[in-house]
């Protein structure tokens, strides 16, 4: 796992933003993961002055959400296909046609999620699953005690998470008990991982889940078993973390390696 420590919020966007573009750069097809959430925000900002620059392009990429809620409907403000729809499909000029959003309004939910295994199976694989982390230590909707090798399935969301998550509605009432989600196995399935976090609100998660123990009880300590998990945070999100001055000193004196002959 790499981890990268910056002073500000925008920081961890410019660099999340980097690191997906040159996914999107090496690869217009690419197959992308897509987090919701505040995590995320400066990183799609990011990417934003990429596209209106010309420096990448998101036409013929693929993205597929990580998650959404159970019961909302689509034209509900909080609904994360209208979330994704506003933040990345209309501002990163992704095709419509090429974005998924696991279907909470199905009559069938574990028929929607089996499909939704399918669709990203059939696309290929996530070439880069972007993640942000809540206070509990959850990625995507898989809140503590899920299992590792869980695929996408029915979750009840936390009374912790729908506290967190009520800042978007009009109050904690309002925020849906259930939701879709990729499980934790189907994440660690992506090519790459790519964890976001800023505040002091998720020190305490990011601890735990970079330098912790390998423990369902802090569902994106997964991102310990992968071979290519980068995280980035600003110092109010790695203020718990213990081996930070190695972690400044491992990125000043990333060792440059020449590519493989073909």
């Amino acid at each position: 796992m790499e981890v990268i420590v910056v002073p500000t919020n925008v920081e961890v966007g410019r660099l999340g933003a980097a690191e997906v573009a040159a996914v999107a750069a090496a690869k217009p097809s690419a197959v992308i993961g897509l987090a919701t959430g505040s995590s995320p925000e400066s990183l799609y900002a990011g990417l934003r002055e990429r596209v209106t620059a010309g420096e990448i392009s998101f036409a013929e990429a693929r993205g597929f959400a990580l998650d959404e809620y159970v019961g909302l409907p689509l034209e509900h403000p909080q609904s994360y296909a209208g979330v994704i729809r506003r933040t990345v499909v209309e501002p990163l000029g992704f095709h419509p046609s090429r974005m998924r959003v696991p279907d909470g309004l199905a009559p069938d939910l574990d028929a929607a999620a089996t499909a939704y295994e399918a669709a990203i199976a059939e696309a290929g694989g996530i070439d880069i699953q972007i993640l942000g982390i809540g206070t509990n230590g959850h990625i995507g909707f898989n809140e503590p005690t899920s299992s590792f090798a869980s695929r996408t399935r029915v979750k009840t969301l936390a009374p912790r998470t729908r506290e967190d998550n009520s800042r978007f509605f009009d109050s904690v009432e309002e925020v849906p008990i259930h939701c879709l989600t990729q499980g934790l196995g189907t994440i660690l399935e992506a090519k790459r991982l790519l964890l976001v976090a800023q505040g002091p609100g998720k020190a305490a998660a990011i601890a735990a889940a970079v330098e912790g123990p390998l423990s369902s009880f802090v569902p994106a300590s997964a991102l310990q078993l992968h071979e290519h998990a980068t995280v980035i945070v600003d110092e109010a999100a790695a203020a718990e973390l213990r081996l930070t001055d190695y972690y400044r000193f491992s990125r000043d004196h990333r060792l440059v390696r020449a590519a493989a002959a073909a």
